[in-house]
């Protein structure tokens, strides 16, 4: 289908698609960090003024992160009806298991801000389980639908090792957040994080590479066709460039005046943003790999029109109180204190 030949019902499709995919990419940075600062938050006797700095850090935030990810299921629900049945059929369990994670999260952070002292690394620990079972279950349905909810042993091993990787990215984004958004002793510790969960990240972001195109044949195809080879292996290149200045910069840090202490967090967002766009170009415009496109899944071009209306003033909406919050939040996390 050529772009010129392309009327308004083979258009709306693509731009909700667009909107999906832009709030997914958000919520994976945004979220992404609250939940690696989860995973990464210590649990020992001596590391509760740690714990409650790392909190702050995420406090002003992680809720309203969330946000991205109900926007990207409101929008695959109304626009994408079909393939929103599809796939909630195949990842009912793990949805609710996320699920769990992410209540188990809401009510830890609040009930440790009013459980007794004896009780408030219990909601820590609970914290932590949290971000890890829901950083876990988006791995394994990342996998699930690169496989295409095939249920072989091939499958789930894919999954159970996308699993490991997006939980290990989390905590490389998270780890990333804590050098930019704190000092001293938790900034060195942040440092090692970062390097680990970064080496932990490169190896799962080069595993799901290799493994992807060889179980897809209309993705090694789509890759590594001539000459459109020679430029998407940008993204690969940029990705590991990206690992690269990191593992250098994090051996230089800090530095007088914390400079240069943001410069990991971006790197890890371009290698968030570039392995998002190799997913995209692996797949579209399929929404359910191997089953439905966009165009087959999409609502009557009618209810496309009505909702876009809405989506054009929530989205900006969205993203304008998200950017006045960061900016409002902005510098080094404070001492934690409850009013």
């Amino acid at each position: 289908m050529s772009i010129a030949s392309m009327s308004l019902a083979d258009w709306l499709p693509v731009i909700f698609i667009g909107l999906m995919g832009l709030a997914v990419l958000v919520y994976a940075v945004l979220d992404g960090y609250d939940l690696g600062v989860g995973i990464l938050l210590p649990l020992g006797a001596n590391d509760e003024l740690q714990r409650d700095t790392m909190i702050a850090s995420i406090g002003p935030f992680w809720d309203a992160n969330e946000t991205w990810l109900v926007l990207a299921v409101g929008l695959l629900l109304i626009a994408f009806p079909t393939a929103h049945s599809m796939v909630l059929m195949h990842l009912y369990i793990p949805t609710a298991i996320m699920l769990i994670g992410l209540i188990m999260r809401g009510v830890a952070f609040d009930f440790r801000a009013k459980a007794a002292v004896d009780h408030k690394l219990t909601w820590d620990r609970t914290f932590k389980a949290g971000s890890l079972l829901t950083s876990l279950t988006q791995g394994y349905m990342l996998g699930q639908y690169v496989m295409g909810f095939e249920s072989g042993w091939s499958a789930q091993l894919f999954s159970a090792l996308s699993a490991v990787g997006v939980t290990a990215a989390y905590s490389y984004i998270g780890a990333a957040w804590l050098i930019m958004k704190t000092e001293g002793a938790l900034q060195q510790r942040a440092i090692r994080w970062t390097h680990r969960a970064g080496r932990a990240a490169f190896v799962g972001v080069v595993a799901v590479s290799l493994v992807n195109p060889l179980v897809n044949p209309g993705v090694f195809d789509r890759w590594f066709t001539f000459p459109l080879v020679m430029f998407v292996l940008l993204i690969p290149m940029l990705c590991f460039f990206a690992f690269a200045a990191n593992e250098i910069l994090l051996r230089r840090l800090p530095k007088v005046d914390d400079r240069h202490s943001w410069i990991p967090f971006v790197n890890v967002v371009l290698v968030f943003l570039l392995c998002f766009a190799g997913l995209a170009f692996s797949f579209y415009p399929q929404i359910v790999p191997g089953q439905l496109d966009i165009w087959q899944a999409a609502s009557a071009t009618e209810s496309l029109l009505f909702i876009l209306v809405g989506a054009l003033i929530v989205v900006p909406a969205i993203l304008a109180y998200t950017v006045f919050s960061y900016r409002v939040f902005r510098g080094k996390a404070t001492e934690l204190r409850y009013h």
